[in-house]
């Protein structure tokens, strides 16, 4: 399974220019212009490594790492920039950079670096059950009964989140934080995605795995 790279440049040769040697390196990498829909984009993709410049539209790279940092986003991150003072690379460590990166760049450092961030921050695999449901938390695969069910990232960690709490009722606040990061995420937008959720897991309706507690929440049973 290929590692997942999304790179963060407002320019776009060298956007081009990472994405086309990352996928030669063997990555799968994705470019984005700004930062309007990488929060979106985490929460829907499994992303192994965020590559971020500095000088971005509409806010600067290292406030924008802050903020995800602050919101539970724990991806890796590298800083690729043209602020290379001793001052600036501190920052970028202290706001949740895991490596730092100035330009000019070379390819085959930039690749190796890559490598060892993510060899560094590889997770060991975390199974998560439930009756016949297993959820392994490195692939981001889900099965029942042994056959993979197709989920988004978003289903995927909704569903973790209720294979650690099975038993407990979990009202829409405690999801919307835990799960969308946002506690301001919409009554509408949490139904939408338990239903969806459960269609998927339970499409005959017989296992009823997640049930509605009026006036509460929902609970995994």
């Amino acid at each position: 399974m290929q590692n997942l790279i999304a790179i963060i440049d407002d320019e776009l040769d060298l956007l081009e220019l990472l994405e086309y040697n990352l996928k030669k390196a063997g990555f799968d990498a994705i470019g984005f212009l700004n930062t309007n829909k990488i929060e979106q984009f985490l929460n829907e993709e499994d992303v192994d490594l965020l590559i971020v410049d500095r000088n971005l539209p509409g806010i600067e790279g290292s406030k924008f790492v802050e903020n995800l940092r602050a919101k539970g986003y724990n991806t890796p991150i590298i800083f690729l920039t043209a602020k290379t003072s001793k001052e600036e690379q501190m920052q970028g460590f202290g706001v949740g950079g895991d490596d730092y990166i100035t330009k000019p760049f070379d390819l085959d450092n930039l690749i190796a670096r890559i490598k060892a961030v993510l060899k560094r921050t590889q997770k060991s695999a975390e199974i998560y059950k439930f009756k016949d449901i297993l959820i392994n938390s490195t692939s981001a695969k889900t099965f029942i009964n042994d056959k993979e069910i197709e989920l988004t990232k978003l289903e995927t960690s909704l569903l973790t989140e209720f294979i650690k709490n099975k038993s407990i009722v979990l009202n829409r606040e405690y999801l919307a934080e835990s799960v969308w990061h946002d506690t301001d995420t919409s009554k509408q937008t949490i139904n939408i995605a338990i239903k969806r959720l459960r269609d998927k897991i339970d499409p005959k309706k017989e296992k009823n795995y997640i049930k509605v507690i009026r006036g509460e929440g929902y609970e995994l049973c």
